[in-house]
Parts: structure tokens; C-alpha cells; sequence
């Protein structure tokens, strides 16, 4: 028997969502919040990214900047066209700026960010009609998983700062 095709495709962004989950991880490993990301093309893994801000003293140094600098230099193009990318964290203003200026045509969300999100939550820079590019956007993927990786990692951080060991 065939499988549903929407059973494969999520099946596809389960397996996908894992790994940028594992590179969150690297990130909290580093004491950065833990936001992770990767990009396929090909049903092949071409980028991954993990936030780096603490790490690299820079407000660039996001999840999804990582990954879409190492993806350009893969494809030798600043065009994504054919990618997709999975995000723990739904992107803020300036990874979906940076998101629909690559191009890229497909974005997969574990949790979004009511605080910050720029995928839907506080506006979709995602899918201005205005812009040149619109992108589809999937929500919610190992939803679960990825906010509480998030809600831990704060739940540590205040307590190494009531503890004073920042």
C-alpha cells in the first residue's frame, strides 16, 4: 500500500526538524539560546546553522544567517530556489528579510515566537504580496520538542543569574 503523501512529507520534515533540533543543542552547549537550523536541497542536507550570538559577540550570528551563508557557498549561488529550510524557532525580522531575499521557497517552524516571530506571529514578512518572493511556510513541526528545549534553556539561564554564575 502507498503511502499519503502528506504522511511522507511529514514524516520528511520530522527527520529534517531532528537535525536542526541537534544543532539547537549545540547552541545551549555554548550558553546561547538554543535555536537551530538546517537546509536541504535535493532531499540532501546542504547547511546547518546554530545560533552563535553569545559565542561570536555578534547580533548576526543567528541560526538561520549561519546556514543560509554556508548554503549559498554549497550551491555557489545567493539564490536558494531550490531549498528548504527547517527552523526551531519561527525566524525573526531579520532571518525572514534574509530568508526571502535567498530566495528560499520553503520554511518548516518547530515553535514560534509571539515576542518576536516575523513568520505569522507579529507579522509574516514571510508572505507580503508587495515583495518579489513569497514563501510557504509549515508551523509546528516537533512543536513540542522545540519549545520546551527553549523553555528549559530560560528556566537555566535565570537560574545561573539568581545563582551569579553568568
Amino acid at each position: 500500500m502507498l503511502q499519503d503523501s502528506n504522511e511522507l512529507e511529514h514524516k520528511k520534515h520530522i527527520k529534517y526538524m531532528k537535525m536542526a533540533i541537534s544543532q539547537a543543542k549545540k547552541a545551549a552547549g555554548n550558553k546561547d539560546v538554543p535555536i537551530g537550523c538546517v537546509i536541504v536541497h535535493n532531499d540532501t542536507v546542504i547547511a546547518r546553522g546554530y545560533n552563535r550570538r553569545n559565542m561570536d559577540k555578534t547580533t548576526l550570528a543567528h541560526a538561520e544567517i549561519m546556514a543560509i551563508k554556508k548554503a549559498s557557498k554549497k550551491l555557489n549561488d545567493w539564490r536558494l530556489e531550490d531549498c528548504t529550510m527547517y527552523v526551531t524557532l519561527e525566524p525573526c525580522q531579520m532571518c525572514a528579510g534574509a530568508i526571502v531575499q535567498a530566495r528560499i521557497p520553503e520554511v518548516v517552524i518547530g515553535c514560534m515566537n509571539p515576542k518576536a516571530g516575523c513568520a505569522g506571529s507579529i507579522i509574516n514578512i514571510l508572505d507580503i504580496p508587495e515583495f518579489n518572493h513569497q514563501v510557504k511556510v509549515t508551523r509546528g513541526v516537533l512543536e513540542e520538542e522545540c519549545s520546551l528545549m527553549l523553555k528549559d534553556f530560560f528556566r537555566w539561564l535565570r537560574s545561573e543569574k539568581k545563582n551569579g554564575d553568568n
